[in-house]
């Protein structure tokens, strides 16, 4: 664990700390879980924290409670995608993580790979759907399989790998009722990774195995025979690479504080940028607690981390 990770700071430092969670995302449940696990170890570390289940009467809140900072834990849209952000500087509230920009730009699947392509760092052949047309043209173009994904949406929720036409078209159909702008993706067959980046420093890599066709919700957040391999298994210069691409990967979308990163390997050994996340999971079948434990870390000291970065003046 390096000094830049190694906090020894005075809790009453921090002042009266909000933890935002919950809200009215698809990732609702999974907040509420990452949002107790954060509001129970910041007390038992001696902040002065209490939560806020996120709803309609969240402005109301905010006014009404001594705030002097926030732990936002909310995932997807409304927490993640730099709508927070914006209200609680509009208030003069420091808070937690990513600004409003990296925020939205990682919440936008396709404006991320854009800004990717744009640097020349590797991620997926990609195409977007808006019609029945579209999707014959991105079999055309891409052959299959490929992977379907809401553009906006996090915890793998609406996506699906496809093998066929008529898979895609169902594929399309299900994934635009969480979001109008869908996105699909080339297929890489390999080996999953996911990196956590924290105060400016990468985490080790985790490789993910699932007996699912990928890493979906339930391999996410509910299967017990999901692997997570830490060494990952890369040599030490295949790793030493991997984390430099994250590290490049999370500068371009403009990240702080705490980010996670996922990324393919093929079979030739090519890394493929698959997305970050600005607030990722803190349940207990999450990664960055994972990699955090790995690096020295555990839950509290992970939390207090993060917490620190809302100390520091924004850019």
């Amino acid at each position: 664990m390096t000094d830049t990770l190694s906090l020894n700071l005075d809790p009453a430092v921090f002042g009266r700390v909000a933890v935002l969670y919950g809200g009215k995302s698809a990732e609702r449940e999974v907040s509420l879980k990452s949002g107790a696990a954060v509001l129970a170890a910041l007390q038992g570390a001696g902040v002065d924290a209490f939560g806020i289940d996120v709803g309609a009467d969240l402005l109301q809140r905010l006014a009404g409670e001594k705030i002097d900072r926030a732990f936002i834990v909310l995932h997807g849209r409304g927490g993640e995608d730099g709508s927070m952000q914006g209200l609680l500087e509009c208030l003069g509230i420091p808070y937690t993580g990513s600004g409003v920009l990296a925020s939205a730009l990682a919440m936008d699947k396709l404006r991320t790979k854009q800004v990717w392509q744009s640097l020349g760092l590797p991620t997926p052949r990609h195409a977007v759907l808006a019609s029945a047309a579209d999707c014959e043209r991105a079999a055309a173009e891409l052959g299959f399989p490929l992977i379907v994904k809401p553009a906006h949406e996090g915890s793998s929720i609406g996506m699906a790998r496809v093998e066929s036409f008529e898979q895609l078209l169902a594929a399309w159909q299900d994934a635009r009722r969480h979001d109008p702008q869908v996105l699909v993706e080339q297929w890489i067959s390999g080996p999953e990774f996911t990196i956590a980046m924290l105060r400016g420093e990468v985490l080790p890599p985790i490789r993910l195995g699932t007996t699912h066709s990928f890493y979906d919700y339930e391999a996410k957040y509910l299967a017990d025979d999901t692997r997570y391999q830490i060494p990952c298994g890369l040599d030490v210069d295949k790793e030493e690479e991997l984390k430099a691409l994250t590290a490049r990967a999370c500068e371009a979308v403009g990240t702080r504080g705490w980010a996670r990163a996922d990324v393919m390997q093929d079979a030739g050994g090519q890394f493929w940028l698959l997305e970050v996340n600005t607030v990722p999971g803190m349940t207990d079948h999450s990664l960055v607690p994972m990699a955090a434990r790995a690096a020295g870390l555990d839950f509290q000291h992970l939390v207090l981390a993060i917490l620190a970065d809302s100390l520091e003046a924004r850019s």
